[in-house]
């Protein structure tokens, strides 16, 4: 069974910064872009940012130059680097990956189940 987990979550002051990771196990045949999306309150799920296999990167316009999304050296580890956070900012993060595993045929989807980020003074 694959598994997507998130850590590195908390309680910043803004300004401050956090370093969330994702981790993801199970029977892997490859992933193809993995990413982070965030949901804040009352609000729907919005893409913070992507990379795919090859490195290539999307950022949503309210973090580009304040996030930076990347890969971990260890294998389907991946990050996002938060600096400068805002208020606006606090939301539940979770990571996702398409990805196909061991015998399948096709690509799909997993998440990870969130970790809360909040900033506040």
């Amino acid at each position: 069974q694959v598994q997507l987990v998130e850590s590195g979550g908390g309680l910043v002051q803004p300004g401050g910064s956090l370093r969330l990771s994702c981790a993801a196990s199970g029977p892997i045949f490859s992933i193809y872009t993995m990413g982070w999306y965030r949901q804040a309150p009352e609000k729907q799920r919005e893409l913070v940012a992507t990379i795919t296999y090859s490195g290539n990167t999307h950022y949503a316009d309210s973090v580009k130059g304040r996030f930076t999304v990347s890969r971990g050296n260890a294998k389907h580890t991946w990050y996002l680097q938060m600096n400068t956070l805002k208020p606006d900012d606090t939301a539940v993060y979770y990571c996702n990956a398409d990805l196909r595993t061991i015998g399948g045929s096709s690509a799909y989807t997993y998440w990870g189940q969130g970790t809360q980020v909040t900033v506040s003074s």
